[in-house]
């Protein structure tokens, strides 16, 4: 009697388990999306997830990784003061920020502890693409709907949400093969190593230069998107490699471009990202070489993510996969007050707004946030 009993109680564990699993997998559906124009899916094979309707308000939390650079500073900044907006704020119960560094396993147990305090979304800018297996499982289990952007997860259990950043890396390397007609020597700088966006845009650039039939000396130094560690980067580069005749920087260009002027090195054409210093370089300095590609995304699509995470909770069908469009300027279109702005920091990332999302801020809104978790 006993041991039926006690069989009996495990079946039923099991059951109450495995519906508990069943009711946190979201159901696959046709497209389009609940906002079409906003959440855009990847590709023509990209699944739509419809999950569970959940009451609001939400529990949504911010697992951000790497922070000592400005567009993971502002990306902060922006994720703040896009859950402070009054249309938001009145959908969120609470707003959890945590940044953890470039320790994986603690960013990895930042997310579990968010799941194990009842969080409803957690939104993560991951350190490693394929790290995460375990607490992916977990977060479905839970029912705890997880969105990954920028730096996103190798998964089909997660939404992420990001630009074709191989594709950026592609763009920048089409710049420099088509303005340095005969190949040569060229300064890579890279971001953080190990995250995808580092992996994705690397590959792209060098797919284009491998295939463009001319030779090519790449140079690769780590700058992590930072505008100090990429000036010091690119200034012994150019001190035991240079000169080059050529440079794409993923980021912390503005200091790529200070080393350059430092060290008296002649400017050569640029494939690189949106940083305002760097787009006001490239508008001073074009007559005398520095020929620009400014293309990316600015840290505006973290609310991108914590949008799709609320529409998710709200249950409205999204794309597993979000594509989201890239902020693109080249010479000679740099436009002051437009493309770039004199006035502003130069550490301030220009075309930091999706408004076929209705997301759109002003530098003021996203500078009066702190970068601290909270």
């Amino acid at each position: 009697m006993i041991k039926s009993l006690v069989g009996g109680v495990i079946a039923a564990t099991a059951f109450v388990m495995l519906s508990s699993s069943a009711i946190a997998d979201p159901e696959i559906v046709k497209g389009p999306s609940a906002e079409p124009d906003c959440f855009a899916p990847w590709a023509a094979d990209t699944q739509f997830f419809k999950y569970p309707k959940k009451d609001g308000p939400y529990r949504i939390a911010l697992a951000n990784g790497y922070i000592a650079n400005t567009w993971r500073i502002q990306m902060i900044q922006t994720a703040k003061a896009y859950a402070a907006q009054p249309d938001v704020a009145k959908k969120l119960k609470e707003f959890k920020v945590v940044s953890t560094g470039e320790d994986v396993p603690a960013q990895i147990s930042a997310i579990n502890n968010f799941i194990d305090s009842g969080f409803d979304a957690i939104v993560v800018n991951a350190q490693n693409p394929t790290a995460f297996g375990p607490v992916i499982k977990r977060a479905k289990e839970a029912g705890v709907i997880l969105v990954a952007f920028d730096n996103i997860l190798d998964t089909k259990d997660a939404i992420n949400v990001n630009v074709d950043q191989k594709g950026l890396g592609e763009l920048w390397g089409k710049w420099l093969v088509s303005h340095v007609p005969n190949g040569g020597k060229v300064l890579e700088v890279r971001g953080v190593a190990g995250t995808s966006v580092d992996t994705d845009r690397h590959n792209g650039i060098h797919e284009v230069l491998d295939g463009s039939g001319k030779k090519w000396e790449v140079t690769e130094v780590v700058g992590k998107w930072d505008d100090g560690v990429a000036q010091k980067a690119t200034a012994d580069a150019i001190a035991t490699s240079g000169p080059f005749d050529g440079i794409t920087g993923q980021g912390g260009d503005t200091g790529i471009v200070q080393a350059m002027i430092d060290a008296k090195h002649p400017f050569v054409p640029f494939g690189g990202e949106t940083e305002n210093g760097f787009r006001k370089f490239c508008a001073a300095h074009a007559g005398d070489g520095l020929k620009c590609s400014s293309a990316g995304t600015g840290p505006a699509q973290v609310a991108v993510a914590i949008k799709t995470a609320i529409s998710a909770l709200e249950g409205n069908v999204v794309p597993q996969s979000v594509k989201l469009p890239l902020a693109i300027v080249e010479d000679p279109n740099f436009k002051a007050g437009q493309d770039f702005f004199p006035d502003q920091s130069d550490n301030f990332f220009v075309g930091n707004s999706f408004p076929t999302c209705g997301i759109n801020f002003t530098a003021q809104e996203i500078m009066g946030q702190t970068k601290e978790n909270k």
